[in-house]
């Protein structure tokens, strides 16, 4: 095992990027080796401890890409509107037509909008207080999305134009 420990931890930390990170899985590897203990192990020995290694250190990958994610490159993403008063003209626009679209849609529509997109409801508690399917309020709230950008395309487009600077 010592003839071939420091190949094993070099790949490993290549793939890792870490040599921490590369001791510690080649230790998990041997002890998952040892824990085999099977004399057909033995006559394999190196091939199936790089395997066992590979798999941990795969493993421990996925793991990261799950739980490290990365920080947003403009935190300026969500400017508030009133900083720019073209901007905030145009959220005054469209706050203040939205009623009217609103109304220009059937009844199940509206409240399925007003429920899950101003009151942030999940669509299964919007369901519930509406006495319908989660399907249903899931249609009812894309059509009322759908209408709603039908009628505010022209004050998004110029939003849109700007560019987020």
């Amino acid at each position: 095992m010592r003839d071939f420990n420091q190949a094993l931890v070099r790949m490993l930390q290549l793939r890792l990027g870490s040599y921490e990170d590369a001791r510690e899985v080649a230790q998990e590897a041997y002890a998952k080796l040892l824990v085999a203990g099977d004399s057909k192990v033995v006559s394999y020995h190196r091939a199936y401890l790089f395997r066992i290694a590979q798999n941990l250190a795969t493993d421990l990958l996925r793991k990261r890409a799950y739980t490290e994610l990365p920080e947003p490159i403009d935190l300026g993403l969500w400017r508030d509107p009133v900083a720019n008063p073209e901007r905030a003209a145009r959220l005054s626009q469209v706050l203040h037509k939205l009623p009217a679209i609103l109304a220009e849609l059937p009844d199940n529509c509206t409240e399925a909008f007003r429920l899950v997109r101003i009151k942030q409801l999940s669509f299964a508690e919007a369901a519930a207080c509406m006495g319908l399917t989660e399907r249903m309020v899931r249609i009812h709230v894309a059509r009322a999305l759908a209408h709603c950008q039908q009628h505010l395309d022209g004050i998004t487009d110029e939003y849109a134009g700007e560019g987020h600077e």
